[in-house]
């Protein structure tokens, strides 16, 4: 899915069917259960962050976003939005793990039409993205808000793509009229998943680096995205709304036909790699999404705005994959998400509205990692 940076001010949008919004923090009475202990000394580390021995922030200014790490763990390519560095909507850009301050980084897509969900292959000579630009040069235009709801763009014209470090597209791994986006890559590097429209639906399917041997994943009604490989690679964890009534059915069905999805309900699963074993980890009600797993495979990282009334604060939780042991691990009052360790598990990167300045600037940050 593209996702778009939800600053605080898109929050209020887009939970505007879920509540009334508060005023100053909008940390609810859910917040009084969860043990707060003392942080290390750190300005950008939180009261009860104990899982951040240290953390950096890596960008300044822009809407940076979905930071994920090469396979020596000494680089980042996330997707950035930002006037400055000549990307008005998403482009996929990398950096050290030093991070950028005032200078662009190097922009690895073509700068053209909008991308999403960047990954590094295996040797991290290449990445792989998604990407509009062969349907239109220009950025395609973000939905308004429909009935009151806020939405997310399923453009047609993404495709998923390879290029190399100069920024050179080497290869197209899906060429077919509908949406093909949200690719990532299994830990040894043989597998890609990704969400498709192919089969009519928002599905997972599975194929090689190739773009060879396609497999649908997952068959529900609803939106399936996000989808990330266990530490082993035998399993997938995902965000998924699933519709249950009729009349929540033919909404969800009426706004994929408009090229929409609403994200104000999901929640977290699991399953095999070839779809078996398919369970909900999560039921907490609200937006539950941008999952990773825990360096351990038994734990899951993941953004939620569950326990704020009105869903204006999203904050990363963990949870073991059984759906026990809900732990929150940011407490910041706007926007943390897109958790990703290390392969070594020794940093997370994520994406958080903090230290902005009260601006809707959304910057990469990058934590030492203690469990």
């Amino acid at each position: 899915m593209t996702i778009r940076v939800l600053s605080i001010f898109a929050l209020s949008a887009l939970l505007a069917a879920c509540g009334p919004a508060n005023s100053g923090s909008t940390a609810d009475s859910n917040n009084e259960d969860v043990a707060v202990e003392d942080s290390p000394t750190d300005s950008l580390i939180n009261p009860g962050e104990k899982h951040f021995a240290s953390l950096k922030q890596l960008t300044f200014g822009g809407d940076n976003a979905e930071a994920y790490f090469s396979y020596d763990n000494t680089r980042l390519v996330f997707q950035a939005a930002n006037e400055a560095w000549d990307a008005p909507c998403d482009q996929i850009f990398y950096m050290p793990l030093s991070g950028y301050e005032g200078s662009r980084a190097p922009m690895l897509s073509t700068g053209k039409g909008r991308t999403t969900c960047s990954f590094f292959m295996p040797g991290d000579t290449t990445i792989l993205y998604a990407s509009t630009h062969l349907g239109g040069e220009e950025c395609p235009e973000s939905p308004p808000v429909v009935n009151g709801k806020y939405v997310w763009p399923i453009y047609d014209s993404y495709d998923i793509f390879v290029a190399n470090m100069d920024g050179q597209i080497v290869q197209q791994l899906t060429d077919r009229s509908g949406y093909d986006a949200e690719a990532t890559l299994s830990p040894d590097g043989s597998k890609i998943v990704f969400t498709s429209t192919r089969s009519g639906d928002l599905e997972l399917w599975v194929m090689n680096t190739d773009g060879s041997d396609l497999t649908q994943v997952t068959d529900g009604l609803g939106y399936d995205g996000g989808a990330f490989f266990s530490p082993d690679g035998s399993q997938l964890v995902f965000r998924a709304s699933r519709p249950k009534t009729p009349e929540e059915q033919k909404a969800y069905k009426d706004l994929l036909a408009q090229g929409l999805v609403q994200p104000t309900a999901m929640e977290i699963y699991v399953c095999n790699i070839d779809g078996s074993g398919l369970r909900q980890v999560t039921d907490l009600g609200g937006a539950n999404w941008a999952p990773y797993f825990h360096p351990s495979g038994e734990k899951i990282l993941f953004s939620s705005n569950h326990h704020v009334e009105g869903g204006r604060q999203f904050n990363i939780f963990s949870i073991n994959t059984d759906g026990t042991g809900l732990e929150q691990v940011t407490f910041d009052k706007t926007f943390d998400a897109f958790p990703m360790f290390s392969y070594d598990g020794k940093y997370l990167v994520f994406s958080s509205n903090r230290n902005n300045g009260g601006t809707r600037d959304t910057n990469v940050f990058l934590a030492e990692w203690k469990d």
